[in-house]
């Protein structure tokens, strides 16, 4: 509850005055009702004038919540105008009490085995944490943060690190020197833009050894599990065993809570993870680090939803602690960075990057519509393919990216082109293969009968082609060439180096061993148009992605972008410039007034319940409302807009405002977000 968004002081019985230490699980008594919470602090009195009562249980004796992670998680939740509780549900994974008490017995018995064995598991994405840690029994005040806990050694048997070799980061003018003040136990901060072909997992792994060297720890975030693993598997190598843990959501209970056990109690000084990772309780934390910032997986989906590249800025300015935001592109939060001062860019000199970028061209300049007058409107144009059938010549492989997943995921009357609607829900209908029944993709009703309301046509054309009809289509093309796809249903991680055909959905891209001999990037059409404030830097960072797989232009690798080259992000792509891109991309927000360059927070619900909170919240003079906007249903979407000098006060002004609603029990909940990731 909002309005319980504060500490509340209990006595502590003679009995668990042992146990009852800062950062345990507790059991006490509110409102008549027995919840959970944490103690975060003792004190030998209290302000309370009243009478005070007392704690029920001390749940675990294992003080899980560390003190610069409490401090994290109540800055976290000012920022996102949330609540300490639920910060602390997304921070402190759920209590599994076998694992804890093997843990304990072990180290009461003296066993120096590192806690977590040498296990790589690879993340299958977020999952919502079972049980409720968290509870509004029991907070610390505001702005008091008690001592970290020092250091411990590293596992026996394993061999210190020795820090990055020579030639790390050679590539990077600004790169040695990073590494440099990394030993050091300095605190830089770095915007990387990595170079085409780029082993990124290799260089996170060379700055975290840099770390560990310097005697500090660090946090490693990254999107999914085929990062983490490739992370993972880099950090084995740079490390040795034992010495890092992964921490994802999707390990299960036991092997989540005892990676999270082995980081809180100092056995390994480095995690890596999914978002699940970016409150890892790590000592005297010395680096902090997101890979592919911009990747809308980095956003946590349960309130007060922070992303992942916030909570580990806010851990680095907290704790003095460097930070490094790398991609193959940059967000234009990354660049706000760099303009601003907090961070340096590391980036790769011309040379360096023409020597290691791609042959790259788009098939809707001049040149290719004089060539080949198609081109503008074929969804394969001729460049395209001929650069694919050079490659596979070649015994090189084709890596086709497709936006869209599925067969014929949009369709439309062959005769009039009006599109395809379920006649219950009139959501989308479309094809599940080339002998399928027309289906909803909304309510999943088939519709085998379907006949246009406009013109009773009953013949269906494609008005989208996804992926595993693009791969149908080329295997016409190529017969003879082993064509792969790689999407929701399966996500490739490696594929052969020789001839053959991968069809990949953005994101699922496989890595070929060797590189791609050719990039296509077909429907660009579908990333530059939709309806979102980060269109462009999306479709970009998607491609930039795939090309980065290509081999270098003198060792054969050409990418295809089907696009009009005069477009801004098909420039960056071609020129290999993300900086400019998104330098471009923060002047035009600031212009416009849209985020990074102002704060903006979003409030969704029914009218009514938007209208009384607003109502109710006391915002800066500054603030402007933007809306309302139909959201889904019946609710609709306000927006709040104030200057970033004013995002605190826009917090606490919605903050408390929900809080008064709470407290009068009002039936309609609101959904607030502070920098939603989609505006419209």
């Amino acid at each position: 509850m909002a309005h319980l968004d504060r500490p509340f002081d209990y006595l502590v019985p003679a009995g668990l005055d042992a146990d009852a230490v800062p950062g345990v699980r507790v059991k006490v008594r509110f409102a008549g009702q027995l919840v959970d919470g944490w103690l975060l602090e003792r004190a030998d009195d209290s302000g309370h004038t009243g009478r005070l009562a007392y704690l029920e249980k001390v749940v675990s004796p294992e003080p899980v919540l560390a003190p610069e992670v409490a401090r994290l998680a109540r800055t976290v939740a000012d920022r996102y105008a949330g609540s300490l509780a639920d910060v602390l549900r997304l921070a402190v994974p759920p209590r599994h009490a076998r694992v804890e008490k093997d843990v304990r017995a072990r180290a009461a018995a003296g066993d120096e085995r590192p806690a977590v064995p040498d296990e790589r598991v690879p993340d299958l994405g977020p999952a919502v944490p079972e049980g409720d840690p968290g509870g509004s029994g029991v907070a610390a005040p505001a702005g008091e943060t008690p001592d970290q806990d020092p250091p411990r050694p590293a596992p026996a048997g394993a061999a210190p690190s020795a820090g990055p070799g020579p030639d790390a980061w050679r590539d990077y003018p600004a790169g040695p020197a990073l590494l440099r003040a990394l030993a050091d136990g300095r605190a830089p901060r770095a915007v990387w833009s990595a170079l085409p072909g780029e082993d990124w997992p290799a260089r996170y792994a060379e700055a975290v050894a840099a770390t560990v060297a310097g005697g500090r720890g660090a946090v490693v975030v990254v999107a999914d599990n085929r990062d983490l693993d490739r992370l993972d598997a880099a950090l084995h190598d740079a490390l040795g065993p034992g010495r890092h843990v992964c921490l994802s959501a999707a390990l299960g209970p036991a092997r989540r809570y005892r990676a999270f056990l082995a980081a809180r109690r100092g056995d390994v000084a480095v995690v890596v993870g999914t978002r699940a990772a970016m409150f890892a309780p790590v000592a005297r934390l010395g680096l902090v680090a997101i890979w592919d910032d911009g990747d809308d997986l980095h956003a946590e989906l349960r309130a007060p939803y922070p992303h992942a590249r916030e909570v580990l800025l806010t851990r680095a300015q907290l704790g003095d602690a460097a930070a490094i935001v790398g991609g193959y592109t940059r967000t234009a939060e990354a660049q706000l960075l760099v303009e601003t001062g907090w961070a340096r860019e590391v980036v790769a000199d011309r040379a360096t990057l023409r020597a290691r970028m791609p042959a790259i061209a788009p098939t809707g300049d001049d040149p290719q519509l004089a060539r080949d007058p198609g081109a503008a409107t074929a969804r394969l144009p001729s460049l395209a393919w001929t650069t694919a059938r050079e490659a596979l010549r070649a015994d090189l492989p084709v890596l086709v990216q497709v936006p869209r997943r599925g067969y014929l995921p949009s369709v439309a009357c062959a005769e009039c082109r009006t599109p395809a609607r379920c006649p219950h829900c009139a959501g989308p209908l479309a094809l599940p293969s080339a002998e399928g029944t027309p289906a909803c993709r909304w309510c999943g009703r088939v519709t085998a009968a379907y006949a246009c309301p406009e013109c009773g046509g009953r013949r269906l054309r494609a008005s989208v082609t996804g992926a595993r009809r693009t791969a149908e289509e080329l295997g016409r093309a190529f017969p003879g060439v082993p064509v792969r796809t790689s999407g929701r249903e399966e996500v490739l991680a490696v594929v052969p180096g020789g001839a053959g055909l991968v069809i990949a959905t953005p994101g699922a891209e496989p890595v070929a061993e060797g590189g791609f001999g050719a990039v296509l990037l077909l429907d660009s059409w579908a990333l530059l148009t939709r309806a979102d404030l980060r269109a462009g830097e999306e479709a970009l960072r998607r491609w930039l992605t795939a090309a980065a797989l290509a081999r270098p232009a003198a060792a054969g690798g050409r990418v295809v972008v089907v696009a009009d080259g005069a477009l801004a992000p098909v420039q960056a792509l071609l020129r290999w410039d993300a900086g400019w891109f998104a330098a471009r991309e923060l002047a035009e927000r600031r212009e416009l007034g849209f985020p990074p360059a102002v704060r903006m927070a979003s409030v969704t619900g029914l009218p009514a319940a938007v209208a009384d909170l607003l109502a109710e919240a006391r915002l800066p003079a500054e603030a402007e409302l933007l809306g309302p906007v139909p959201a889904d249903g019946d609710r609709e979407r306000m927006l709040v807009r104030v200057p970033r000098a004013r995002a605190a006060a826009l917090a606490g002004a919605l903050h408390s405002a929900a809080g008064v609603r709470a407290a009068r029990k009002a039936a309609d909940p609101v959904r607030l977000q502070v920098d939603p990731l989609a505006l419209f």
